[in-house]
This record gives structure tokens, sequence and C-alpha cells, in this order.
């Protein structure tokens, strides 16, 4: 969905979050705001690649999980595709999980959702002036690398005993599922889970075995359990 705007100095933001519910509570906090518009809103990344083009936003706030591809792969494409658009991640979860891969990928900073509004309209406005936004736990952890966005995936899938061990059990069953060449909606359905949480599971077996993107986790899946015999 896109929102035709001549204000002017205003700053204008897409978001992109699959939950109507999250958009709208931005929504609602950017219009009590004299100089940031909402002037799109996406609720996949597919969805978001089409209203950025359209719409030609000043900010992207992204998402971690989204159907499909997600946020981290998002913000790797829009990077790579309009470098000098600053992306904010905005997601409830663990940034000491995250906030690196999302700083790598291109993203300018990456703030946790149940921060209070004024800590999320600080990140926006660093952002937006060019300077990363990240809590002081992940600075540390990132060190001087934090000033230094991905110009592309650097990652090499693992699958290493260790990086292996990493995976919960219903990781593995999935990473198995996905190595026999089962569809995402074939494995929600052999385990009786939603399609959402298969994604969710695959995001963080992405990040576990260092896999840039759902190809390179297929492959690695395949290539584990070809070895497995």
């Amino acid at each position: 969905m896109t929102v035709d705007s001549a204000v002017g100095v205003k700053h204008r933001i897409v978001l992109v979050d699959d939950h109507p519910i999250v958009r709208d509570g931005l929504v609602q906090m950017m219009s009590r705001r004299d100089d940031l518009l909402v002037c799109g809103e996406a609720g996949s990344a597919e969805e978001a690649l089409k209203v950025i083009e359209d719409v030609n936003p000043d900010l992207a706030i992204v998402d971690i999980f989204l159907e499909g591809t997600n946020g981290i792969e998002l913000t790797k494409i829009l990077h790579g595709r309009y470098p000098n658009m600053p992306i904010l991640i905005l997601s409830m979860h663990d940034e000491s999980l995250y906030a690196e891969r999302a700083i790598r990928a291109g993203a300018m900073g990456y703030v946790m959702k149940q921060e209070a509004s004024r800590t999320i309209m600080d990140a926006i406005h660093a952002v937006m002036e060019g300077r990363r936004y990240v809590s002081s736990h992940v600075r540390d952890m990132l060190g001087d690398s934090a000033t230094t966005p991905a110009q592309g995936s650097q990652e090499t899938a693992s699958t290493s005993s260790g990086a292996i061990e990493r995976l919960s059990p219903r990781e593995l069953d999935i990473f198995k599922l996905i190595g026999a060449g089962e569809t995402r909606s074939r494995i929600a359905e052999i385990l009786k889970i939603s399609i959402k949480t298969v994604e969710t599971h695959r995001a963080n077996m992405k990040y576990k075995l260092n896999a840039g993107s759902a190809s390179d986790l297929k492959q690695c899946a395949e290539q584990w359990v070809s070895a497995q015999g």
C-alpha cells in the first residue's frame, strides 16, 4: 500500500512488517511528528520491493521475520539497490542473535520493538542523519566492525559437526526435510506446525549455519543429508 504526499520537508518512511497492528501503531506514533511521514507499507519482502521502487522513501524500517524472504535478506537486497537509503531493523527478536547480521547486511541500525517510543524515534533520527544506532551491548559486541556494512554476502555456509550441533531438535527435523527436498508447506504439514513457524526456524538455521540465503541453506541441507547416507 502506498500513500501519496507533497509535504516537502518530511522524511518519508516505508514500514515493512507482516503484522498490520504493528504497522498501525508505528503510523500513529509517527503521525504525531512534524518531520516524519509513512509513505508506504508492506507485509512481505516482495511487496516491500515494489512499494519502495514506487515511492522512493528516505528510510525503510524492516522487521526480521517476514513470510518468504526474511528481513536480513531483504536488507541485503535493498542495500544493493539503494545504497544511499538507510535501513533500520525494528524487531522483537534478540539483538544478540540478529543485530550483527543485520548491520553486516547493510542496516544502519537495530532497535527492539519493546523499547520506548522515544528510543525508536532516536533510532530513526540517528540513521536518517547517517549515524549507526545499536545498543551499547551490540556496539561492544561489534567493535570496529559496526562501522562497516556488508557490500554483499561474504558468508560461507557450514555443515561441520559443530555447526549442526547448534541446531535445536526441531530445527534439525526441518533441516533434514529441507535436505530431502520438501517444500515449506509440506514441512509444516509433516511436522504439524505453521508455515510461519517453519520460516522462523529456517531463519534461525541460516544464522547458526552461516547461510547467506535460502538457497544456501537448501544446498547445505542437501549436502548434509547426502553425507548421512
